[in-house]
């Protein structure tokens, strides 16, 4: 059963809290064009609408025209948490349904989360159902612009679930290998709990089963001392981005290593306790709540709902950052990287509201 957890006044993601009176350093406001030499990944073009009226989108994934299937060719598809809807879009934004996950047991954080896409134009997602947090693949059937999903098979399940800290993004990595965050539910101890999935990144084949090279063995545990983990993205060079929620002092931005303990419950931040991986960069949570992350020519965008930022950090230099349309377009859930080249990121206002929310696309610099 999954254990109801009421709404922490804590929760730097879907709360209001006083923010702490200290920021980080290395976190430059947004101040318009840069002097010379500056970083500016983004192009000075104003962001173009790709899809309105979506309800509580969470996630965003692509098929492949070359993965052997030419006729989904190179399909957005969109997730909703609480309707548990699947979307499409097609070339002009509109968006239509190809099916629902069933059995979800949306509420507070859970619902139908993180998509991810394998090398056989498979679709996996992370969703809320009676048993805890799961993921599931489904086969793609159809053609653009008339997909359908195919019937569920499980890959994990029973993952811990709860109200809030879900976890619930899952990417597939360089190595082929599918990962995914899974929050601590609540249950703070159970971060440190190499026996628990719970506060954890998950590390599995597209089977579900455990990697011969992980690094415990016969477990899924790629990584562990972790709140709630948003984003997950992999450098050029196969350095792992993740981006995390903090408590009431820090949210982070970490690179992961393999069986790394990242301290949480017991540190929050950059702390230099021994045993313990600091973050690369750290943020007061009401400038941030770090939610989907992309790594898109060596810059890591993320994208952040209580901070309403897009919050774009240098590969080479993850210490610093550069700010984007601050307090534009309100909370910001994910960011993608589109196959024209572009970075999408959606919105995440709506709940149910008519006009709904939007994904929105920007260009990189030159």
């Amino acid at each position: 059963m999954i254990a109801l957890v009421a709404v922490l006044a804590g929760c730097s993601a879907e709360t209001s809290v006083a923010p702490p009176t200290s920021s980080s350093p290395g976190t430059p406001p947004d101040t318009g064009s840069p002097g010379p030499g500056a970083f500016s990944p983004l192009a000075a073009a104003a962001p173009a609408e790709v899809a309105t009226g979506l309800d509580l989108p969470w996630d965003i994934a692509f098929t492949s025209a070359a993965a052997g299937s030419t006729a989904l060719g190179s399909t957005a598809l969109v997730s909703e948490r609480d309707t548990g809807r699947i979307l499409e879009l097609d070339a002009a934004g509109a968006s239509r349904e190809i099916g629902t996950v069933g059995g979800i047991r949306h509420g507070g954080e859970g619902g139908l989360l993180g998509l991810a896409v394998d090398a056989e134009n498979r679709l996996y997602a992370y969703s809320t159902g009676a048993n805890g947090n799961r993921i599931e693949r489904f086969a793609l059937t159809g053609a653009a612009g008339s997909l359908g999903l195919g019937a569920p098979a499980t890959i994990v399940d029973g993952l811990p679930a709860a109200g809030i800290h879900n976890g619930g993004r899952i990417a597939f990595g360089p190595d082929g290998m599918l990962y995914a965050g899974v929050g601590d539910a609540g249950m703070r101890p159970s971060a440190q709990d190499l026996g628990s999935l719970g506060g954890k990144i998950l590390r599995m084949t597209p089977d579900g089963a455990v990697p011969a090279d992980n690094p415990f063995a016969s477990s899924l545990v790629y990584s562990y001392g972790h709140r709630n983990v948003q984003g997950l993205g992999w450098a050029a060079d196969g350095t792992m981005f993740a981006s995390e929620f903090g408590q009431n002092t820090w949210d982070e931005l970490n690179i992961i290593e393999a069986g790394g303990n990242y301290g949480w419950p017991e540190v929050e931040g950059l702390a230099g306790a021994e045993g313990f991986i600091d973050p690369v960069q750290q943020w007061a949570p009401a400038e941030a709540s770090p939610s989907g992350l992309a790594v898109i020519d060596d810059t890591v965008f993320i994208a952040n709902l209580r901070g309403g930022v897009l919050r774009a950090v240098p590969v080479a230099d993850p210490a610093t950052s550069r700010d984007y349309f601050t307090g534009e377009f309100g909370r910001l859930r994910t960011v993608a990287a589109a196959p024209d080249g572009s970075v999408w990121f959606l919105t995440n206002n709506s709940g149910g509201q008519p006009a709904g929310d939007r994904i929105m696309s920007v260009r990189l610099a030159a």
